[in-house]
């Protein structure tokens, strides 16, 4: 008789996109994003922090009221990454996000033939950022819906 306690696969690919997340340096908001083929496959992961070759230490992380002294200019969010991460192409394919899409990822996610996002929280809802991308998703056929989420106790020890 099979396991009954093992994780969907909804909880095994948010589960990557959670763990991926916990690379990221952002001191107020980590975001991981996991993309998968209809095959069940992973294609490419992806967590928010800076631009290759750009380091950590030197650009900033703070949220200023002077941009460039803000990291808004300058982190690669965790679905762009994912995106650019994979040398594959992505279309047809679903991401999994721990945080609604940007405006930018959302172009980025419609422009590369994206055709599901799963996200876990949509804390930024009511911001014209992630208002656009619902837009632009719904504009495109993109679907988006809530990680249901169960709950699951998962203990990984490193």
């Amino acid at each position: 008789m099979k396991r009954e306690d093992y994780l969907s696969w909804d909880e095994y690919f948010m589960g990557i996109a959670l763990l991926s997340s916990m690379r990221s340096k952002d001191p107020s908001t980590q975001v991981g994003a996991c993309i998968v083929n209809d095959d069940k496959r992973i294609m490419s992961m992806g967590y928010n922090g800076m631009p290759r070759c750009c380091s950590d230490d030197d650009y900033p992380w703070e949220r200023d009221n002077n941009p460039l002294n803000s990291k808004y200019l300058y982190v690669c969010h965790a679905e762009f990454n994912a995106i650019l991460n994979c040398e594959r192409n992505v279309k047809g394919c679903t991401v999994y996000t721990t945080l609604f899409p940007c405006n930018e990822c959302a172009k980025a996610i419609i422009q590369s033939g994206i055709k599901e996002v799963v996200y876990m929280a949509d804390k930024y809802a009511d911001s014209d950022s992630v208002i656009a991308a619902k837009r632009m998703f719904d504009t495109a056929g993109v679907k988006y819906r809530l990680y249901e989420s169960t709950n699951k106790p998962v203990m990984l020890n490193l």
